[in-house]
């Protein structure tokens, strides 16, 4: 298969962490001889520097033009602390969104074995962790328009759409098809009207799937029922804000940074981008946790349909989690730096001997189809 695969570093660790992203795909190209061709393209403080605009023209024609997006991490500010909406860092992530369509965010949350020591609960219950959050993040609060007034008052506008809501709720449904047929909607629908709309329009769209169950939280008690028992949920479906909201739920319970990807989809193009920030302090360390960077790719791959390949990647750091090849944050383990790391999954993807007697009952993320 050949893949044009636009690769945007960013800022902080970014540049650091979606360098072993390449290293896990150039080994799956060589491996199952697939042609995958990258170009590189600024975005955040990177392209503020060089070009002042943290989303610059040719980087959305190289997105535009390729299959698939890695994106490494933003910061959140300026380094010169202009006020420009398009010197923001964490403005062309919206932007670039906006552009590309990009309408849903999936974050699988899974704990995986050899890491569930790190997690908050007992291992009994850390094991059950494996649920995906469905987010819609082109509408709501988030996109909507704002005022902040110098009489000391301020508004926030927030709509959403039946097409909007629609478009996520059937991806959500299908996904829970492929998994534990189960779907747990978080909205607030005893005082928003935007919630109201969301129960209705997915409460008429699950008649259309009759073999998966629907739920329906409101997300203060969403939140309580997830701290509690994570088993509980299979695919959460959310608007942007709560999804937010979920979202960092999700990543408490893994216990480690750098554990979490994401995939943002739309109708024509699709990004990954693992869901930690830029950590700049730790820029040029070989410190940083790769693993969500290696998830992403393993998102990527399953979105082409090379399942096969994804296997392969998932096998591979599985056996670095088993032999505590990792980075201290995640098991208190021997100091192995960032390029260590990749370098071990990327070889022991293309080391034939690591992928033999691979069992689907053993691939977590295979099992549980993400895209």
């Amino acid at each position: 298969m050949k893949l044009r695969i636009a690769i945007l570093g960013g800022d902080g660790v970014g540049p650091e962490v979606m360098a072993q992203a390449v290293k896990c795909l150039k080994a799956i190209g060589e491996t199952f001889n697939h042609d995958f061709r990258f170009t590189n393209a600024l975005i955040g403080n990177t392209a503020i520097r060089e070009t002042g605009n943290s989303l610059p023209l040719k980087t959305l024609e190289v997105c535009a033009n390729s299959d698939a997006i890695l994106l490494g991490a933003l910061e959140k500010t300026a380094e010169d602390s202009r006020d420009d909406n398009d010197a923001q860092p964490q403005e062309s992530l919206g932007r670039l969104r906006k552009e590309l369509g990009l309408f849903a965010n999936i974050r699988p949350v899974k704990l995986f074995p050899g890491i569930t020591a790190n997690s908050p609960f007992s291992k009994n219950l850390a094991d059950k962790v494996d649920f995906h959050i469905y987010r819609e993040q082109l509408g709501g609060l988030y996109n909507g328009e704002g005022h902040l007034k110098e009489s000391g008052s301020a508004t926030d506008s927030c709509t959403y759409t039946e097409k909007e809501i629609s478009r996520i709720a059937h991806l959500a449904f299908k996904a829970a098809k492929r998994r534990r047929k189960k779907v747990t909607l978080v909205d607030k629908a005893n005082i928003l009207d935007t919630s109201k709309l969301w129960r209705t329009v997915v409460t008429e769209i699950a008649g259309s799937y009759p073999e998966v169950n629907l739920e329906c939280l409101e997300i203060d008690n969403a939140v309580v029922k997830l701290t509690l028992d994570p088993s509980n949920f299979d695919i959460i479906l959310a608007d942007a804000m709560f999804g937010d909201v979920i979202s960092g739920q999700g990543s408490i319970l893994l216990g480690a940074q750098g554990l979490l990807p994401s995939a943002s989809l739309g109708e024509y193009h699709c990004m990954f981008k693992p869901t930690h920030g830029a950590f700049s302090k730790e820029k040029g360390k070989n410190s940083i946790n790769p693993i969500a960077s290696i998830f992403c790719v393993i998102m990527l791959l399953e979105k082409f349909g090379l399942k096969e390949e994804a296997n392969a990647v998932f096998a591979s750091v599985r056996k670095a989690f088993k032999k505590k090849v990792v980075v201290p944050d995640v098991l208190g383990s021997r100091k192995y730096g960032t390029d260590y790391v990749g370098d071990f999954i990327a070889d022991n993807i293309t080391d034939s001997d690591s992928n033999l007697n691979i069992n689907d009952e053993n691939i977590g993320l295979g099992k549980s189809t993400i895209i």
